[in-house]
């Protein structure tokens, strides 16, 4: 016999963002589309709103006009004085906060899904922030088992000044419906390794052939990472297997990361019941 826990209020508001980095282009199309036509997204007992986030990005077909939308929706920024003399992401960020927020108040939407793609290796991909979210990890686990056999990986970026949530009811499912407990398997981040550089901090090797487009692939110790410009191997260090993500992701080499070291981690979460209140 399967217990529920006690839910909280319905999913009731959802967003979808596509456009946070102009030249990601399928979130692009795709709230293009359902802004035109949007009756695919839409379900009983809840309200889906499609945006553009960063539509001057978009126009110009490129990741961002001043700064990177996705790394200013922190309360620092948010809580800024809104100015013309702040960069275009910023105010951009307040607009958005604004509309679909504000950040942690009782009107801001349940859910925003923001569409991206990456240069990277590393086919279908769900990141998730939190990990004792009931609610997250039973959707994630939901998705991954509708896109079964095609493989879809989580990757974790535990989010430490999150307000952790308990289980949510699922308004688009039919009353009553109940959600087993269920495990799924993610991909934890380490660290973020940078490329190494010589002494006027100018990048000093690439990506090694062996390791380019072997996102989510065990790395182990001593297995080669890097060949520099004068053709020496520069191995993994370190005593454990890790599995390497965004692998020479083309838009962060101004954030000086080659790739990203994560390990295997299963998260469980308890059973929840979908309601329409």
């Amino acid at each position: 016999m399967t217990s529920c826990h006690a839910a909280e209020e319905p999913i009731k508001k959802v967003a979808i963002f596509g456009g946070t980095h102009g030249n990601e282009l399928t979130g692009v199309f795709l709230v293009k589309h359902w802004l035109e036509n949007g009756a695919e997204i839409q379900r009983t007992g809840l309200e889906v709103k499609p945006l553009i986030t960063n539509p001057r990005a978009v126009k110009k077909c490129t990741r961002y006009i001043d700064c990177d939308l996705n790394r200013v929706f922190d309360l620092e920024n948010l809580g800024k004085k809104m100015s013309e003399d702040l960069p275009y992401e910023v105010r951009r960020a307040q607009e958005i906060n604004l509309l679909f927020g504000p950040k942690n108040s009782e009107d801001s939407y349940d859910i925003i899904f923001d569409l991206h793609n990456t240069t990277s290796n590393m086919g279908c991909t769900l990141i998730l922030e939190d990990s004792r979210n009931n609610f997250l990890i039973q959707m994630f686990h939901y998705i991954k088992t509708s896109l079964a056999p095609l493989p879809c990986y989580v990757y974790l970026i535990e989010h430490p000044s999150l307000k952790y949530a308990t289980t949510r009811s699922i308004a688009k499912y039919p009353v009553g419906k109940e959600f087993p407990p269920c495990a799924i398997e993610v991909y934890k981040i380490m660290e973020k390794v940078d490329y190494p550089r010589n002494e006027s901090g100018e990048i000093a090797a690439i990506i090694h052939p062996n390791l380019q487009d072997q996102d989510w692939k065990p790395l182990h110790p001593g297995d080669p990472v890097f060949l520099t410009l004068d053709g020496k191997t520069v191995p993994l260090g370190g005593d454990c297997t890790v599995y390497p993500v965004f692998v020479n992701e083309a838009a962060y080499y101004e954030k000086k990361e080659a790739f990203a070291k994560t390990t295997k981690v299963t998260l469980n979460a308890k059973s929840i019941r979908s309601s329409l209140h």
